[in-house]
């Protein structure tokens, strides 16, 4: 098998790889902080406004396992390469927008950039990193750099965008991206294809796209159509007919999206709806701690950032933590504990979420509980839904769980969006008062969200399943500060890298 080109270029490599992890982190959070900004300037109505998130997520998470596939198809660093200018035009382009509707066409123009990156980011990781502790270590790597991502683009959100303005959250990622595509030059290896590239399913992307797409836009109008009206029920009905439709075309086509022997994988499926799950709770949480503290405790845009560090340092404490204990303790249990800690997290939060909380009251040691145990589950799903996978379908396997992360935010923040609209209606307080109590319940049932993906990690998920495995004798887990090193084998039959490839 070959190696990978010198122990150089794989720094550079997962530098690339935790930096695009981060981004992509960072501008699904970075907007939340801005959004009353962006409510008040592009004329937004309170529904309206979450599309401003779900644009990206929806387009992210519709087209990400076409994103994993085209890297397995074209190449890794061609696909990078692409996605980062992508990606970065359309940063540009709604910082520039002028109405509701450009900015949306616009954020969801990132989510297709974005379901080329995170995948091959992912990819690049079970690619080029050999299992054991070191790979472990490396998805540790990864999932601090989402926390700290995500983190880090609340509190820039909010600083910047009390400083400049919201359009500034948008042209950050500029600078970042000609950084990535000098650094992806270096660090990622060419690669070339032994034999002639399947065509993409196109038309699978675009049924799952649409599928998702009409799934959320059924729930999200809610407020508006009921659950039991024609107009949700056909929309529903529709989103069903569609993504049954891309089951159908997976199985029909030579090189599917999705592979439905994939689904044959216990781990494979328990991980994914675990990870559903566990977004689902977590994407809609920052979505109403950040309105909560800025239209019930009027924090300011960079108070309200100020206010998600302990959420950051949690998550790097969780998932450091996961990442040593990774090769010691089952990935069930660490799900089973982790999922549990943000659940009593998401509960903290629901009860003290009032109209005279405060920092200290209401958001410090929930925020710490949460973001912890959400942190422990970071390396134990990311191995759990690629264990047993053949390389050759690392992208594959990566597009889905991505998939899942993102698909699992749109609709839990649209389901919930409803639920807090709902409970502020018909709340006979002050508007703080009402506000608070719909942000509340909302949190409140991202809890539940998360002991039911405790239970699911419990009960179903097989033992071992997550590579926890313990160390051969005389194996030690290598520190943090230690490189990781280059990888002899691994890489998949139909990809190698080009001799000597250095970028």
């Amino acid at each position: 098998m070959p190696r990978y080109p010198s122990e150089k270029s794989a720094r550079w490599l997962l530098v690339v790889v935790l930096l695009v992890q981060a981004m992509v982190a960072l501008d699904t959070s970075v907007v939340n902080v801005a959004l009353p900004h962006i409510r008040s300037a592009l004329d937004f109505s309170p529904s309206g406004l979450t599309w401003v998130v779900n644009a990206y997520s929806l387009t992210f998470g519709g087209l990400i396992m076409l994103g994993g596939r085209i890297g397995d198809m074209v190449g890794r660093r061609r696909a990078l390469l692409a996605g980062l200018v992508v990606f970065g035009v359309e940063s540009l382009a709604g910082g520039l927008a002028q109405s509701s509707g450009e900015l949306i066409a616009f954020r969801a123009m990132q989510g297709v950039g974005a379901a080329v990156l995170a995948p091959i980011a992912f990819t690049l990781i079970t690619v080029y990193v050999p299992a054991g502790p070191e790979r472990a270590r490396a998805l540790g790597l990864w999932g601090a750099a989402a926390a700290v991502g995500g983190a880090v683009g609340v509190l820039a959100g909010g600083v910047l965008t009390q400083w400049a303005g919201w359009r500034i959250v948008l042209f950050l990622n500029v600078p970042i991206i000609g950084f990535l595509l000098a650094a992806a030059r270096r660090g990622v290896p060419a690669d070339r294809r032994e034999g002639p590239a399947p065509r993409p399913d196109v038309v699978g992307a675009l049924l799952a796209t649409a599928g998702t797409s009409m799934l959320v836009l059924g729930v999200i109008r809610t407020d508006i159509h009921p659950w039991g009206s024609a107009t949700t029920l056909l929309t529903l009905g529709v989103a069903m007919v569609l993504l049954t439709a891309f089951a159908v075309v997976e199985n029909r086509v030579s090189a599917p999206l999705l592979r439905m022997r994939l689904l044959t994988h216990r781990s494979v499926v328990v991980a994914n709806l675990f990870v559903l799950l566990l977004f689902s709770g977590q994407f809609a949480a920052f979505y109403f701690v950040s309105l909560y503290l800025q239209q019930v405790l009027d924090y300011s845009a960079a108070t309200t950032g100020a206010a998600f560090l302990p959420f950051c340092a949690g998550m790097l404490l969780g998932s450091t933590t996961a990442s040593r204990l990774a090769t010691r303790v089952e990935g069930r249990l660490l799900l089973t504990v982790g999922g549990a800690l943000a659940a009593v997290g998401f509960g903290w939060f629901a009860a003290v979420l009032g109209v005279d909380g405060s920092f200290l009251t209401s958001i410090l040691g929930p925020s710490i509980v949460t973001s912890t145990g959400i942190g422990l589950c970071v390396v134990p799903m990311g191995t759990a839904a690629t264990v047993g996978i053949a390389p050759a379908e690392a992208g594959m396997a990566a597009g889905l769980i991505t998939s899942s992360r993102q698909i699992g935010g749109s609709i839990g923040l649209a389901a919930l969006a409803t639920v807090a609209i709902a409970v502020t209606g018909r709340h006979d307080g002050g508007a703080r008062a009402a506000l608070a109590a719909g942000y509340a319940t909302a949190v409140g049932v991202s809890g539940l969200l998360l002991g039911l993906a405790a239970v699911l990690a419990f009960v179903a998920l097989p033992a071992r399943s997550s590579g926890s495995a313990t160390p051969d004798a005389g194996q030690r887990m290598p520190t943090a500060c230690e490189p990781i090193r280059p990888v002899h084998a691994g890489v998949p039959d139909s990809w190698q890298p080009l001799p000597g490839s250095q970028g």
